[in-house]
């Protein structure tokens, strides 16, 4: 088999389903910062993947859809878009080093921490702690002038609109139906991340084929969907039920055999670096907007909402007598400095890196809802899990290759 760099450009794409044995979705959690430890296990997996086909090879080369929250949203458009040559914008090794360069002057620290903790208290009653311009011209300055049916693979990000108080789901699949949906990657990012009390909403417009303008008030997707992995699932459903082309095989929607699912967390604060009722239990309006440091009714909501998507999709594979089609890589043993979202120091950035690092060496775990803590299900790590991930990524890739009558140049998302 020759490697990517002996093909021809247009080879570089994925085949549709339709020529293939699976489905295959990489979801990526919100977090923040935390998005270095998902950066580490993706670059982990892409050189597997090179191991097997060669140096070019690339993760939008191998998922059919890629579908991140809030920062997971940039890691979705970084691994997406297109540069000059219509290869992916970023490789995944490329994330942390984003991240590392950036994050510090995303969300500056104060030198005086004291100082700093009583100003960002005063600051999360007048306003988001971070006024998110760097964020948005960095965002701006990568993606430029891409929209969401220029990416390389399919993407799904979810949004929530405050306007309408309902979550707005950027879709590859819609956006080929309704030019309204169509906006700029760079918009979506910016507007996945806005995380509140952290930055500000985002409003932006678009236009429809017809003229018409289509608004969007729009704040971090994790108030909707933290882990959207469930998500994704619903869109490729719905577009098998509906039809499309791209999943023309014999089988019911539901049948989740069909899908092969790697599911990346950001982490999470250990047991005991969590809250506690007592405390809770005096807590009034501010305390649950600032204590800590962080804003616990944020964390809480983000959390809840990843742990529950883990808990039911785990649940359904397992049922299904597809557990191996389900990987979930998560770490709830953070400790507190780390488990934030927005401590952006170079010691902090670093030990996040670390983190990505040791988790890759931990067991497959699942969460156990009467704990909350994640166990071992598996003897293999997560390292081991992504080898053989990997192998399957390849070989779906050719069997797609050899059956398509189309050849290599067909890709299953057509720009």
């Amino acid at each position: 088999m020759p490697s990517f760099s002996q093909m021809e450009r247009a080879r570089s794409f994925l085949q549709s389903p339709t020529y293939g044995n699976l489905v295959t979705v990489l979801s990526i959690d919100g977090g923040g910062i935390r998005g270095i430890i998902p950066g580490t296990i993706l670059s982990f997996l892409e050189s597997e993947l090179q191991k097997l086909d060669g140096e070019d090879a690339r993760l939008a080369d191998y998922f059919d859809v890629i579908t991140g929250t809030s920062t997971g949203g940039l890691v979705t458009a970084m691994l997406t878009t297109p540069d000059e040559n219509n290869r992916p914008l970023f490789s995944a090794k490329d994330i942390n080093a984003f991240y590392l360069e950036h994050c510090p002057k995303i969300f500056p620290q104060d030198s005086a921490p004291l100082i700093g903790e009583a100003v960002d208290m005063v600051k999360n009653l007048t306003g988001p702690k971070y006024d998110g311009k760097y964020l948005h011209n960095i965002v701006k300055e990568k993606l430029g002038d891409k929209r969401l049916n220029d990416t390389l693979t399919n993407v799904i990000i979810p949004t929530f609109d405050i306007k309408r108080l309902q979550p707005t789901i950027f879709s590859s699949y819609e956006a080929k139906k309704k030019s309204c949906v169509d906006a700029l990657l760079s918009d979506i990012c910016i507007a996945t991340s806005a995380a509140p009390t952290y930055l500000p909403a985002h409003h932006f417009e678009t236009k429809t084929s017809t003229g018409e303008t289509r608004e969007f008030h729009l704040i971090d997707g994790g108030v909707a969907a933290n882990n959207p992995a469930l998500v994704a699932i619903n869109e490729v459903t719905k577009e098998i039920h509906q039809g499309n082309s791209d999943f023309n095989f014999s089988t019911r929607p539901t049948e989740y055999g069909r899908f092969l699912v790697v599911s990346l967390g950001t982490g999470s604060a250990k047991c005991e670096e969590k809250y506690h009722a007592n405390d809770v239990a005096k807590w009034g309006l501010l305390a649950w907007l600032t204590s800590g440091g962080s804003c616990p009714l944020i964390d809480v909501f983000t959390q809840a909402s990843s742990d529950m998507v883990d808990f039911h999709l785990a649940t359904v594979f397992q049922a299904l007598n597809c557990e191996k089609s389900y990987l979930r890589i998560q770490d709830d043993t953070l400790e507190k400095t780390v488990s934030s979202v927005d401590i952006a120091t170079k010691e902090n950035l670093d030990n996040l890196v670390k983190v990505g690092e040791k988790l890759l060496k931990k067991p497959v775990s699942r969460v156990n809802m009467d704990t909350g803590a994640f166990e071992p299900a598996h003897q293999s790590t997560n390292e081991e899990a992504l080898v053989r991930i990997a192998r399957i990524l390849s070989r779906e890739r050719k069997v797609r290759e050899t059956q398509s009558p189309h050849g290599k140049a067909v890709t299953s998302k057509p720009n």
